[in-house]
């Protein structure tokens, strides 16, 4: 099927794959691309240098900002990922400061993670394979595949399951898939 855009968003430039949705007032600058069978929200934005996987979703107001979001990602509504780790208005001589005067660290989210509403990922930081930022997270540092932050600086609380739900204390889901940690890392048990 091909691509739905609602009549106010602007996606002039950018590439919208098969079966996405676009809705009110999302913004994609020239340049940003947009996978297949994705959703963007209301009021959303990805900048020029945006590069969003298949089947993601992008809450109302969430901003991408040149990240790199793989697919099976959720980026939740008011989300922020920043990119410029030295943000200025102005350079030093007093003259604006415009495109290509700064260092870009974009953010990469990788395949499945979920990042909450409200949460704000700075410049350089990458969110491992299905890893859950909680809503309202300041990630500052990375985050392992399958782990859970939260909080202001997020801190890892807990791992998460491909399912969403949080391991107890035994690695194990409700869903009944089990995980195993070796050198601080999990994967998935066979």
């Amino acid at each position: 099927m091909p691509a739905f855009v609602h009549p106010t968003a602007e996606v002039d430039g950018a590439e919208v794959g098969e079966d996405s949705k676009v809705w009110h007032q999302a913004q994609l600058l020239p340049g940003a691309s947009l996978g297949r069978e994705c959703t963007v929200g209301k009021g959303a934005f990805l900048s020029s240098t945006a590069s969003v996987g298949d089947l993601v979703k992008i809450g109302n107001y969430a901003s991408v900002m040149g990240a790199q979001v793989e697919s099976e990602a959720f980026i939740g509504p008011q989300a922020y990922l920043m990119e410029d780790a030295h943000p200025r208005a102005t350079n030093p001589d007093g003259t604006r400061r415009g495109p290509g005067q700064w260092e870009p660290r974009p953010v990469l989210v990788r395949r499945g993670a979920t990042i909450g509403g409200g949460a704000l990922i700075l410049p350089g930081v990458v969110v491992g394979e299905w890893a859950m930022v909680a809503a309202g997270a300041v990630v500052h540092k990375d985050v392992a595949a399958y782990g859970l932050v939260a909080g202001n600086p997020a801190r890892q609380v807990g791992w998460a399951c491909v399912c969403g739900q949080t391991l107890d204390d035994e690695l194990a889901c409700t869903c009944d898939r089990s995980y195993l940690l070796r050198d601080g890392e999990l994967t998935l048990a066979p």
